[in-house]
């Protein structure tokens, strides 16, 4: 009898196990909001030169962290150093020549008219007034020249780290031509690509926590935004510009995945983030923080009625 009643017992607690660990499981994949399929991104400043030229000097390499402002790569800047020389030439050329002519168009307007003609004093006022546009063309050459010659040093624009590096001394760099990118180190963020069943457990500024494959760190963040559209796959435009609609049907109906920014709150130094590595991506708090998340139902005003059944 008693082994009867043993044996009973431990399958009745063999059962509740059983029935404990899918319940844990059903909770923990359908009901809870987490994904594996998240990723660490950053912003990515394509670097290129606005000025044409053979590149003379490269100071810095691969993965080499630089502040804003710090010189990259410079272009021939002799060659635009003589332009500005030259430009800086005609500059003074017309300087004279619009005072020449400014000086002539009054001498000839005080002269009497017995001595010279409208016609001649309306073209000498005419020809200075030329002067005058031609010298505010020049000056503006002379300043596309010397903001080219600035332009011969290309700088960071942000704070962050070199990557893919294709510039070398001697090379040919042509306008907006990418010669090397900048991972901006302020700019980190993650993308957590959720199922769409579980969309109504997120909120815009609910916190979350990221762990990293590459290492046992834990992040923390809040939902900086929600995707408002992914593409449609099974649809798309024929040439007639009309809707041009998948005729098959999977029987198999797998849930989209819809795109979430997550804001980093902090990043611990001894961390080192990478852009494009994998991270999971939960929701803080687990179960408890999902059935907050939940929108509970309006509760309806007390009638006089409901107040006297209640009483």
């Amino acid at each position: 009898m008693t082994a009867k009643i043993f044996r009973f017992f431990i399958t009745a607690l063999l059962l509740c196990g059983a029935l404990w660990l899918g319940k844990s499981a059903w909770d923990r994949y359908m009901e809870s909001a987490w994904t594996r399929d998240g990723r660490i991104k950053a912003d990515v400043v394509n670097i290129s030169a606005d000025v044409a030229g053979t590149v003379t000097e490269v100071l810095v390499k691969d993965n080499q962290l630089v502040q804003k402002g710090d010189v990259l790569f410079v272009i021939d800047k002799a060659r635009y150093g003589a332009a500005l020389a030259q430009a800086n030439a005609l500059l003074a050329g017309q300087q004279v020549e619009r005072g020449r002519r400014s000086k002539e168009a009054q001498r000839r307007a005080a002269l009497d008219d017995a001595v010279i003609s409208a016609e001649n004093r309306e073209s000498a006022g005419y020809a200075a007034d030329s002067a005058g546009a031609q010298l505010r063309a020049v000056q503006a050459a002379r300043e596309l020249a010397q903001l080219n010659l600035e332009r011969t040093v290309v700088r960071a624009p942000v704070s962050g780290y070199v990557t893919n590096l294709n510039v070398h001394a001697g090379d040919f760099a042509a306008v907006g031509a990418a010669k090397l990118a900048i991972i901006d180190s302020a700019s980190y963020y993650a993308v957590g690509y959720f199922e769409e069943t579980k969309l109504p457990l997120l909120k815009a500024g609910a916190p979350v926590d990221l762990s990293l494959m590459g290492g046992e760190a834990l992040l923390h963040g809040h939902i900086d935004s929600i995707a408002r559209g992914i593409t449609d796959r099974d649809a798309g435009t024929g040439r007639e510009l009309l809707a041009d609609v998948n005729p098959t049907f999977n029987w198999v109906r797998l849930a989209q995945r819809v795109p979430v920014r997550i804001r980093l709150d902090s990043i611990p130094k001894d961390v080192t983030l990478v852009a494009g590595t994998t991270c999971t991506v939960s929701l803080h708090g687990g179960l408890r923080a999902t059935a907050l998340t939940r929108p509970t139902p309006p509760t309806q005003p007390a009638t006089a009625a409901t107040a006297r059944r209640a009483g």
